[in-house]
C-alpha cells in the first residue's frame, strides 16, 4: 500500500472532503483538529461522520480522520463519529486513525484501546511534533497499533523555540531520529508539510530529500502538492529498470552460489540488493512494476 501523498481536508466542509478523495492521494486524512475552530468542532463531527457512513462513499484512497489531540477531545470525537455510526463497523468507510501531539507511546496504547472498545480498531498514525514526541518516536514506534511515523516540523520549532529556515537544519536531527525510529519498527515514515502550496520547486526539493532520508510519503495542505510529491516518491524509470537488471542478476547468482555479482559494471553486493529490493517494493506501490 502506498502512501506517498498524505493529504489533509478540514472536517467541517463536506464538499472539500468529498473532493479529496477524488485527487491522486494515496491518503486522504480528514482533519478534526487544526483545521476545524473550537466552535465548529460539532459541526465538523457530524459532516465527517455522514460523509463516512455513506453507502456510496467508496474512494481508492486510504481514509484517515485526524483526532483531537487531548483524550477528553478525541473521545467525543470517536463517540460522535465512529461509535455513533448505524448497524456494524462495515457501515463507516475508515481505514486509520492521526493522533497528534504525540509525546509518549502510552497516548497510542490509550487511543487503540479505545477504537477496540468501540469495535473498530485501526492503524494509528501517530504525529511527532513536539521535542517529548522526537526523543520518544522509538517507544511510541514499538506500539503494536502504529502503523505510521509522521513528522511535523512547524509544531516543533515552536515547541522548542527555533526559527524555520529554507535549509531546515534546525529540525534535521529531529526528522532523521523520527524516519530512523519507523524503519527499526516497520512502520510507514510521513515528512512534514512545506506550507507554501504555490512554490512547486520547493515542494520537489523538499520531496527529493525526505526520499534521500528514507521517508515514504509526506504531507499536503492542498491539492496542487499531491502530484509533485508521488512524482518525488515513485522510483523513476530508469531506477526501475536497474532494479530489474539487479534482482534477475541476483536470483541467477543465487543458483550459481555466487554472493556478489556485477551488473552494469558495478559490483552488487547486500545493501545494494536491498536497495534494488526497496525500488521494487515502492514502484509495486504505486502501481508502477
Amino acid at each position: 500500500m502506498a502512501r506517498r501523498s498524505v493529504l489533509f481536508s478540514p472536517g467541517d466542509q463536506p464538499a472539500l472532503l468529498r473532493k479529496a478523495v477524488q485527487t491522486d492521494a494515496d491518503v486522504v486524512v480528514f482533519d478534526l483538529e487544526d483545521a476545524v475552530s473550537p466552535a465548529r468542532k460539532a459541526d465538523a463531527r457530524a459532516a465527517v461522520r455522514d460523509v463516512l457512513t455513506d453507502p456510496s462513499f467508496d474512494p481508492d484512497c486510504e481514509v484517515c480522520v485526524r483526532v483531537n489531540a487531548e483524550p477528553s477531545q478525541w473521545e467525543t470525537d470517536l463517540e460522535q463519529v465512529v461509535s455513533a455510526r448505524v448497524g456494524d463497523a462495515n457501515e463507516l468507510r475508515l481505514d486509520s486513525v492521526v493522533l497528534p501531539k504525540v509525546a509518549d507511546p502510552d497516548a497510542v496504547r490509550d487511543l487503540a484501546t479505545a477504537l477496540e472498545s468501540a469495535d473498530y480498531p485501526c492503524p494509528i498514525f501517530a504525529l511527532i511534533e513536539q521535542a517529548r514526541g522526537v526523543l520518544a518516536a522509538p517507544e511510541i514506534a514499538a506500539v503494536p497499533a502504529t502503523d505510521a511515523l509522521v513528522f511535523g516540523a512547524e509544531d516543533l520549532a515552536a515547541d522548542i523555540g527555533a526559527t524555520r529556515t529554507a535549509e531546515g537544519t534546525e529540525i534535521l536531527y529531529a526528522r532523521e531520529r523520527v524516519v530512523l525510529a519507523a524503519a527499526v519498527h516497520d512502520c510507514t515514515a510521513i515528512d512534514t508539510l512545506v506550507t507554501d502550496f504555490d512554490d512547486e520547486q520547493a515542494l520537489r526539493e523538499e520531496t527529493a530529500f525526505a526520499n534521500e532520508l528514507g521517508y515514504d510519503g509526506k504531507l499536503a495542505i492542498h491539492p496542487a502538492q499531491v502530484g509533485p510529491i508521488n512524482d518525488g516518491f515513485t522510483p523513476s524509470v530508469a531506477d526501475r529498470e536497474w532494479a530489474k537488471r539487479v534482482l534477475a542478476a541476483a536470483r541467477e547468482a543465487e543458483v550459481a552460489g555466487k554472493g556478489v555479482f556485477e551488473v552494469d559494471g558495478e559490483m552488487i553486493d547486500a545493501p545494494l540488493l536491498a536497495q534494488a529490493q526497496q525500488i521494487r517494493d515502492r514502484a509495486v506501490a504505486a502501481a508502477v512494476w
